[in-house]
Formats: structure tokens, sequence, C-alpha cells
């Protein structure tokens, strides 16, 4: 997929625009919507385990109990929506990827493997930020990833805009 994805991301997937049929338009934008959906499932996959390590670093810190029962009694608040790394944050048009990534998969499930999270709190100092830092890069190339699909879902959607707007095509054309 990720080929075929990253052909999406090339500088001649969005010329001439304003020349193809409404139908390439929308078929185009519908594919780097999938394609989106399923690098937000990613990035939400690796922000949990990422919210979990942050935790044990501040539990370090403050000096709070490092056990699992205490770890596990706390994940609801750990993993409640809460302050999220600056973006776009767009809600994906559908929660449910049906297309995710296989290798950047693989990559989240090599960081993730062995039951590192369960184990958190019996990480040593080291290896507790080096996960850290691995998945904060992880979820950062995730997120610029989806920023330039982002990018072309707008330039798509723009086009669509443009073509109501001035007549070219009607919305009747959707009920069809």
């Amino acid at each position: 997929m990720t080929a075929d994805a990253d052909r999406m991301l090339s500088s001649d997937y969005l010329v001439d625009l304003e020349g193809r049929p409404i139908e390439e338009i929308r078929e185009m934008r519908a594919e780097c919507v999938e394609v989106e959906t399923g690098l937000s499932y990613l990035r939400r996959m690796a922000q949990g385990p990422l919210d979990i390590v942050n935790r044990e670093l501040v539990r370090r810190e403050v000096g709070g109990l490092g056990d699992r029962a205490t770890l596990i009694e706390e994940l609801p608040g750990i993993l409640a929506d809460g302050p999220r790394p600056a973006g776009v944050g767009r809600l994906s048009q559908s929660l449910e990827p049906t297309l995710v990534d296989p290798e950047l998969s693989a990559e989240l499930n090599e960081l993730l493997g062995g039951g590192v999270i369960s184990d958190v709190v019996n990480l040593d100092a080291a290896a507790l930020v080096q996960l850290q830092a691995r998945l904060e890069l992880f979820e950062e190339r995730v997120s610029d990833r989806r920023q330039a699909y982002f990018e072309c879902i707008d330039a798509l959607q723009a086009e669509l805009t443009r073509r109501y707007r001035t007549g070219e095509a009607s919305v009747d054309s959707l009920l069809s």
C-alpha cells in the first residue's frame, strides 16, 4: 500500500484538476480520506501507549506507587482525552480504517511488542525514556504524513467546491 499511497503525495497527483471529470475528483478524495483514516488509526494506537509512558515518567518524578495494579487503576484517567500535540485536529469521517499502512503498523507493533506497555512500571529509566522518544518520533511521522493527505483532501475539496459554486457541477448530480 505504501507505494500506492505515496503516489497520492507526488507532485503530479493534483495536476490539472480542472480538466478531470468530477467523478475522478471524488474518487481521488475518497482514496486520500481512506489512507488518512488508516494513519489516524495508527496515530491513536501510538498515543495511548505514549500517554502511559508519560504517566510513568511523571510518577517516577514525584515518587508515587510504581506497580501494575496502580497503573491499571489509573488507566481511565491516563487514556482520557487530554492535551494532544499541536495539529490540524480533524476528526476522520470514519473512525474504522479500511486501509492501514502495513509498514507503519509493523513498526508500531515492533515498538510495543513483548508487552512493553504492560510492564512499563518495571522498565529502567533509560529504557523508558528511549521508548518515549521512539513513540514520539513515530507519532510525529504519522502526523506529518496525515497533514500531507489533509492538504491533498483540501485541494480536491476546493476543486469540487469551485465546480458547485461556478455551476460546472450541480448538487442534483450527487443524488443520481
